[in-house]
């Protein structure tokens, strides 16, 4: 009889979910809502309810796709994943990444394979895709094509929803886009370039809906934001619930309740001066 309780309890620890080991980043992870610091086991536990969740990210900070890979990883081992989208896949790259994915043997030229655009540095973006080439969850493109933005640009379309029609909504994102274009574009190419970056969050909204879930979507920080990104659309499209929302942002920077549930603050890093190369490109 002994001899049965010991195998009782052998069993019982090997059912026991293995706690996912600490993330390769320091930092500190907040609940907005609360104001509680929380643990990365914590975050993972409640990362791991949602049926949507959206991951902002910083695009060139190197510690934001090292936490994008470790939280798939330990989230794939919280429960089954659905499916991951990311903002860098277009719908035109849709079938390559079918082709890889359905390959009988493994790409040697993986971004090649992909037709991975060069504006996303595929050395931090490379990791989490051929991790999601492990996995049995599709990889879904949530992006426009460039033909699609020609045509937004030059003839902006309606946009349906109250939310993201809000005028202080539709103000934020002009002056978010101003300040990332350092001031140098003209007023009169505001209205296409808000409709661009409206159509961009539209369709990662409809993409988000239509995928299987558990669904994650990676994507930058505006898009990902509750105030003025992806989550109005979902919601505008009909959705009865705006999708979780974890933002990472470096230390010192302002993330407030209204933006997201969850903020992951990874170390600082030298800011580049991207307004300086604008200007030369400018003239000026």
């Amino acid at each position: 009889m002994r001899g049965m309780w010991l195998l009782i309890v052998l069993w019982l620890a090997g059912c026991q979910h293995v706690a996912a080991p600490p993330p390769p980043i320091s930092g500190e992870v907040r609940d907005l809502r609360s104001g509680q610091v929380l643990t990365a086991q914590e975050l993972l536990t409640r990362l791991a309810k949602p049926r949507q969740l959206i991951i902002g990210e910083q695009h060139d900070n190197a510690d934001h796709h090292a936490a994008q890979l470790w939280l798939l990883q330990a989230l794939g081992e919280q429960r089954p994943q659905g499916s991951l989208l990311l903002e860098m896949l277009t719908p035109d790259q849709q079938p390559k990444v079918d082709q890889v994915r359905h390959a009988t043997a493994p790409s040697t030229d993986l971004a090649g394979a992909l037709a991975w655009q060069d504006g996303w540095d595929w050395n931090l973006y490379g990791p989490i895709v051929r991790f999601a080439f492990t996995q049995p969850y599709p990889l879904l493109a949530a992006n426009l094509d460039t033909s699609e933005i020609r045509a937004f640009y030059r003839q902006p379309p309606d946009l349906s929803g109250a939310r993201s029609n809000a005028a202080s909504v539709q103000a934020t994102l002009v002056e978010q886009i101003s300040d990332s274009h350092c001031g140098l574009l003209p007023t009169s190419q505001m209205p296409a370039m808000l409709a661009v970056q409206q159509q961009r969050d539209r369709r990662m909204a409809q993409r988000l809906q239509a995928a299987p879930t558990p669904a994650v979507l990676l994507a930058g920080a505006w898009h990902a934001r509750k105030d003025v990104g992806v989550p109005l659309h979902v919601l505008d499209l009909g959705a009865a619930q705006a999708p979780t929302v974890l933002l990472l942002a470096e230390q010192g920077s302002e993330v407030s309740a209204a933006m997201a549930d969850y903020v992951w603050y990874t170390p600082a890093t030298p800011k580049q001066d991207y307004c300086a190369q604008m200007r030369k490109q400018f003239g000026q």
